[in-house]
């Protein structure tokens, strides 16, 4: 028998909090509901969950704090709810590792479409895992090693990756020194439904190079090919 898929949902808003456990419910989703920070940090900590819905705008700790916090203890995906006017704040929640956004006020069916998205990315990735063999890129003094999702950098310190970062970065050295479109990478990471997320494309990117140009020696290494996309610009070795 198929596990249903436990979903955490927090939002301040009891109508919206009861509306998507009731909708969710009937679309064969496990919901639990917080209200706030607190309440989450407890049911995450407490519980399993597959994908987690998060409204930015929530009393005391925000829903950019619990996102970040949420980023140290999993990988677990995130949605965002968010308001016409938190542009920036949702740039910042992507920059975070967000997986996805929607927009209030939403339609519950798209939202459950995202979620289903979202769910069916991870477990195609997650698939595509168990069916290659391990493999270890070395490029440009950087050591990435696929069996255990592990990014190291040249002086030897591990460096933490999102799963939108490390597919992301998969993708880049499969293919060294080609240049990818955006619609490639779309393509690639996210399929043709990526809907709002391809307006993300460049913040994963901008992540990414920041994490691999941090110690200013590879400035160069991502670069961005003017009304083409981006190529990695490095040499690469595979085992």
């Amino acid at each position: 028998m198929e596990t249903m898929p436990h979903i955490l949902v927090v939002d301040d808003d009891r109508d919206i909090r009861d509306l998507l456990a009731r909708f969710l419910e009937r679309q064969r989703f496990r919901v639990t509901a917080a209200r706030d920070g607190r309440e989450a940090r407890r049911a995450f900590l407490n519980g399993h969950y597959q994908l987690v819905v998060l409204d930015l705008m929530l009393p005391g700790e925000s829903g950019l704090d619990l996102a970040r916090w949420l980023r140290t203890e999993t990988k677990v995906p995130i949605i965002m709810l968010t308001a016409l006017g938190e542009e920036p704040d949702r740039i910042i929640g992507l920059e975070l590792g967000a997986d996805d956004y929607v927009t209030k006020p939403f339609n519950p069916r798209e939202l459950v479409a995202r979620i289903r998205a979202v769910l069916r990315r991870v477990g195609e990735g997650e698939e595509r895992g168990r069916e290659q063999p391990a493999r270890l890129y070395t490029f440009a003094g950087w050591v990435l090693e696929t069996a255990r999702r592990r990014l190291v950098d040249p002086q030897g310190v591990d460096v933490a990756l999102t799963g939108g970062e490390y597919d992301l970065l998969v993708a880049l050295l499969d293919r060294p020194n080609r240049v990818l479109t955006r619609d490639m990478l779309l393509d690639l990471l996210r399929g043709r439904q990526a809907g709002p997320f391809d307006r993300a494309i460049d913040v994963a990117i901008s992540r990414l190079r920041r994490k691999l140009e941090d110690d200013g020696r590879n400035a160069q290494l991502i670069k961005t090919v003017r009304g083409g996309g981006y190529v990695l610009a490095a040499s690469v070795e595979r085992t």
